[in-house]
């Protein structure tokens, strides 16, 4: 039985039980979807509900009175071995061996689609994250917006979201400015300025530019008036640098549907029109010369100018005009995974979303990330060779590949600041988490190479029943509990759930694997049901296993 079959039998207990007049109660109030999870203890039970607690006042009835009827049709379910009720009303329940085996059969059939789920059904969701200014290679706070958000991208999908990856490239203002000037400066032989980028990078571009113009038959930038120059190497510098960003996530197993220039909404008037949106709507006022957004009304700090009083838009602009576009594109949810550095924009961006009339925290939201220190034999790791001031996504991928730098960045909290211990994340020990599951996906792939080997094959018999040793029984309570995982990562935004279950299916695996519960017969045993059923429960294992690591864009290995 699978927790979607056990979730249908009690709807179908209310049900009948509403038809037939026992509960009072309007069956609109009965659930789509009975909520079922885990017990904190296994010795509870496999299942627990409170739908009895949630159902019992709108009904008229004592909640343990509610349960205790609900547990008396339960009782005749199949597949079901006992229900128990706690407290003031929860039902705790055990399915029989055979039940609970019957898991295995379904994940193994739905193979990739398990764990999927439509909580999100019909959503469309405009992902923001890492939107890196294109003025140095990605730094490893933009690395863990990388990993992350492609994670939640991928778990919203696994939800029913549908989901764009949007990168921002912001391509106007001051610090493009200065990157041009820090490549000008750099072309010339001089000294870069004060406010500019340094780095070995910057040689790198600057050399770029110089060598395409002048294969292009064009004069040698460094020799035109100082305006010119600035342009030729804004131009082409930030393309350049933009590509190797591109490239360096493309390499890290993360690629966006769209790329959206900052100027493109100063180009086409998107910021004229937000602003007149927002003066038609009274949001708007004039002093001092320049134009504000009222944003106090709705709860922020203070006042914003959106237009400077020498005309210029100020930086809010771009963000209100990018707002209004997505909105306009037809996103229901604009979700924008941002850095420690930003919680002061969070107030003003809901102020903005709430003078457009939507709903803040609803229609848009704002993930901040904090910050992430790398170690290396206990020390700090702080300079990058090729950046000087930064470690780069470059740096890491090659300190410890993609795999664990993805599931590394991938498996805490982001609200979390975090220490990456290079050394750990390189060693092929139970110590490295990436490790841990990977070596338990491969492990699974190993078993069922011997079973094949040994003539133990699936389709040639099943008998749930004969899953009935502690072990098995925790491990296919891990497995059924993957839908729950993934649909509350995506709800809550948290993709790290999803490691730190595939953690604890690795562990259960593991010690289920070391109880010599044979799958291929030993010498010369017959093969029976109990080898082919466990071959059934270890490849659903390691289809479990698959998923998670996928929905983390880490790779499946067969062999370590």
């Amino acid at each position: 039985m699978t927790p979607d079959q056990l979730a249908d039998a009690l709807r179908g207990a209310l049900v009948h039980a509403v038809d037939d007049g026992t509960f009072a109660l309007d069956p609109a109030a009965i659930p789509a979807r009975v909520h079922i999870e885990r017990p904190r203890q296994r010795e509870h039970g496999d299942w627990s509900t409170n739908v009895a607690l949630q159902l019992a006042k709108k009904a008229g009835v004592n909640p343990r009175a509610f349960a205790e009827e609900l547990a008396r049709r339960l009782g005749g379910v199949p597949g079901i071995a006992a229900v128990e009720i706690a407290g003031p009303g929860f039902l705790n329940i055990r399915l029989d061996a055979a039940a609970a085996g019957e898991l295995a059969r379904g994940i193994v059939e739905q193979g990739a689609a398990y764990g999927t789920n439509d909580t999100f059904a019909g959503l469309k969701v405009n992902l923001e994250f890492v939107s890196a200014n294109p003025t140095g290679p990605l730094h490893i706070g933009g690395v863990r917006w990388a990993a992350v958000g492609d994670a939640l991208a991928r778990v919203l999908t696994a939800s029913g979201a549908d989901v764009t990856r949007e990168y921002y490239f912001n391509d106007h203002g001051a610090q493009i400015d200065r990157f041009a000037r820090s490549l000008v400066a750099r072309a010339r032989g001089q000294e870069a300025p004060e406010d500019g980028y340094g780095g070995q990078y910057i040689a790198e571009i600057a050399d770029r530019v110089i060598a395409d113009a002048l294969a292009a038959g064009e004069p040698d930038p460094r020799t035109l008036p100082d305006d010119e120059a600035r342009e030729a190497f804004r131009a082409r510098g930030v393309e350049l640098m933009f590509g190797e960003i591109k490239q360096s996530l493309h390499d890290f197993g993360v690629d966006f549907d769209v790329y959206f220039h900052e100027d493109s909404l100063h180009e086409s008037g998107a910021v004229d029109r937000a602003v007149a949106r927002l003066r038609e709507s009274g949001h708007m006022f004039e002093a001092d010369g320049a134009l504000w957004l009222r944003t106090t009304d709705f709860g922020d700090d203070k006042d914003r100018v959106v237009i400077k009083s020498d005309g210029e838009a100020a930086y809010i602009a771009g963000d209100i005009a990018y707002y209004l576009d997505k909105r306009e594109r037809g996103f229901d949810r604009v979700v924008i995974m941002l850095g420690s550095d930003h919680h002061g924009y969070v107030g003003r961006m809901m102020a903005v979303c709430a003078a457009f009339g939507d709903t803040p925290h609803v229609h848009l939201e704002l993930l901040i990330g904090q910050l992430v220190n790398l170690m290396r034999n206990g020390e700090p790791v702080r300079m990058s060779k090729r950046a000087g001031t930064v470690v780069t996504i470059d740096d890491l991928v090659e300190a410890v590949g993609v795999d664990a730098a993805r599931y590394a960045l991938s498996r805490s909290s982001s609200d979390q600041q975090i220490d990456l211990d290079l050394d750990l994340l390189t060693k092929a020990t139970n110590e490295n988490p990436v490790f841990y599951v990977q070596y338990a996906h491969a492990r699974t792939a190993a078993v069922a190479r011997n079973a094949a080997d040994a003539g133990v094959r699936r389709e040639d018999g099943f008998d749930a029943s004969l899953l009935d040793h502690e072990s098995e029984a925790k491990l296919l309570g891990l497995l059924a509990d993957f839908p729950r995982v993934v649909a509350q990562a995506a709800d809550l935004r948290e993709p790290h759930r999803v490691a730190r279950y595939a953690e604890a299916v690795a562990g259960a695996y593991h010690k289920w694997y070391d109880q010599k519960l044979r799958v291929v017969p030993f010498g010369d045993e017959a093969v029976t049901d109990a080898h082919r059923t466990r071959l059934w429960l270890n490849d659903a294992t390691r289809q479990v296993l698959a998923n998670a690591l996928g929905l983390l864009g880490v790779g499946a290995p067969e062999r370590m």
